[in-house]
């Protein structure tokens, strides 16, 4: 009767190994499938040519400068965010950590159409009049950048600072720390991976940001024209080729960010 259970425990976990292993494949056949279909499309001299045109350059040139402007002031204004979300209690808490999760929800399309309709109000113009201009100029491509990706960054944020015992902080402040030293000197070690992790996860995103961009920034050529909005714009006028070709750079940035995120968290770990 138990090696009939055994035999039966043995059999049903080598059922169940197999089919998640086989969803794990499926996968990746389809995604593998979806990326190596781009090379059918054109030929490789084609991909070289569109690769050196100053309009590709131009569009990688303003992604990578965008988004890590973007991705440095979500990171600025996440991390005490996280902390506070994470580490203290104060009433509205509940409320505060609800709206920060907003823009995670909401279509970036909707957030894009939000600023643009804030930018028309009377404390938006003057902004846009006296201090700069975002509605179709660059800036509001860093805005709308990090409008989307400051909510990803403090939710990672938050996920790392929850996994961290607060009482190595308290134990640093009795040893006479004060509460910046004890931030500095012993929370922010202990969140090394975490930190690292949010802000490549957060710069990719924000490579990536096409919603809220177009709407607010505009597509223009030349101008406003990420690596995202010129995709859009390629496709727009039949030029597949110039769209697989930039969608291709999009590919290899991100998957280049990946590689160094797992790198630097598996060496981290290995320390």
């Amino acid at each position: 009767m138990n090696s009939s259970r055994i035999y039966r425990g043995i059999k049903g976990e080598g059922i169940f190994r197999s089919l998640a292993i086989g969803a794990l494949l499926l996968l990746a056949i389809y995604f593998v499938a979806i990326f190596l279909s781009l090379f059918t499309y054109t030929d490789l001299g084609n991909l070289v040519a569109i690769l050196g045109t100053n309009e590709l350059l131009h569009s990688i040139r303003l992604s990578l400068i965008t988004a890590s402007l973007s991705s440095l002031a979500a990171l600025a204004l996440g991390i005490p965010a996280a902390y506070a979300l994470s580490q203290t209690r104060f009433k509205g808490k509940v409320l505060l950590d609800v709206l920060l999760d907003l823009p995670i929800v909401i279509s970036p399309v909707a957030l894009g159409a939000a600023m643009l309709v804030f930018f028309n109000s009377p404390p938006g113009s003057a902004i846009e009049r006296h201090i700069l201009r975002f509605v179709f100029e660059v800036p509001g491509i860093v805005l709308a950048q990090f409008t989307v990706v400051s909510a990803f960054s403090i939710r990672l944020l938050k996920s790392t600072f929850d996994s961290i015992d607060h009482r190595y902080e308290q134990v640093a402040r009795t040893l006479g720390c004060g509460k910046f030293r004890a931030f500095f000197r012993v929370t922010v070690p202990l969140a090394r991976n975490g930190l690292i992790a949010a802000a490549i996860m957060t710069w990719s995103r924000a490579i990536g940001e096409f919603g809220a961009t177009i709407t607010l920034a505009g597509a223009m050529k030349g101008k406003t024209d990420t690596l995202p909005v010129a995709i859009f714009l390629s496709l727009s006028t039949a030029n597949i080729e110039k769209a697989i070709a930039l969608i291709l750079v999009l590919v290899t940035i991100a998957t280049s960010a990946l590689l160094l995120l797992r790198r630097l968290t598996s060496s981290g770990q290995a320390a």
